[in-house]
C-alpha cells in the first residue's frame, strides 16, 4: 500500500490541532565518551567458587559420611533424630528444587533455610528429587543438598522422608529456633 501525500486541507487541520502547543524540552542526559563494559562471565565465577569450596572448604567428619541418609548435629540427643524420622514435628515450610542446576539449588537452599529460621519455622521439607533425570540416573542434588545442610549451622538434623512424603527424593530437616539463631 503506497502512502499518499496529505492534502492542503489535511495539513491545515493538523496545524489548527497543534496550535498553542509547545515542543517537549530535550531530556537532560549525560553523554559518556567511554565504551560500554564487556560481558561479565558470571557462570565462570560460580564454577571457580564451587571448585574453591570443594578444594579448600572446611571439611568436618560428618561431611565425609554425608552420603548417609541421616544427620544429627554434634551435642544433640539421638532422640531428636528419632523424633524427626517418626514425624513428631509438623512440616512448616517446603522448597522444591526440581529443574534447578546446582548453583541455583544452592542459592535456593541457603535462602530457604535463612528465611525459614527468620520466620521461626522449625521443621521443613526439601524436595531434591531422586536423580532420575540426571546423567547416569545418579542424584547430584541429592548428595549436594546433604553437604549444604551439614555446613549450615542453622540445621540441627535431617533425614529422608518416609515413602508417603517422597522417600529418597525428599529430606526433612529440623532447624534452630529464631531466638537461638540470633545469639
Amino acid at each position: 500500500m503506497a502512502s499518499k501525500e496529505p492534502t492542503l486541507e489535511e495539513i491545515a487541520d493538523f496545524l489548527r490541532a497543534i496550535q498553542g502547543t509547545r515542543p517537549l524540552r530535550a531530556p537532560e542526559r549525560v553523554v559518556l565518551d567511554r565504551p560500554k563494559p564487556g560481558p561479565h562471565p558470571r557462570q565462570r565465577e560460580l564454577d571457580d567458587a564451587a571448585v574453591v569450596e570443594s578444594l579448600y572448604g572446611s571439611l568436618d567428619i560428618e561431611e565425609v559420611f554425608s552420603d548417609s541418609d541421616n544427620f544429627l548435629r554434634v551435642g544433640l540427643h539421638r532422640n531428636v533424630l528419632r523424633d524427626l524420622r517418626r514425624g513428631r514435628w509438623s512440616i512448616q515450610n517446603h522448597v522444591d528444587l526440581h529443574g534447578l542446576n546446582r548453583h541455583e539449588a544452592h542459592e535456593a537452599v541457603a535462602s530457604f533455610i535463612a528465611g525459614s529460621i527468620a520466620a521461626d519455622k522449625r521443621c521443613v521439607r526439601i524436595v531434591h528429587g531422586r536423580g532420575n533425570g540426571s546423567p547416569g540416573r545418579r542424584g547430584i542434588l541429592r548428595s549436594l543438598v546433604k553437604i549444604w545442610l551439614i555446613r549450615n549451622d542453622g540445621v540441627l538434623a535431617f533425614c529422608h522422608a518416609p515413602s508417603f512424603d517422597g522417600g529418597e527424593g525428599v529430606l526433612w530437616a529440623l532447624l534452630k529456633s529464631a531466638r537461638k539463631a540470633a545469639r
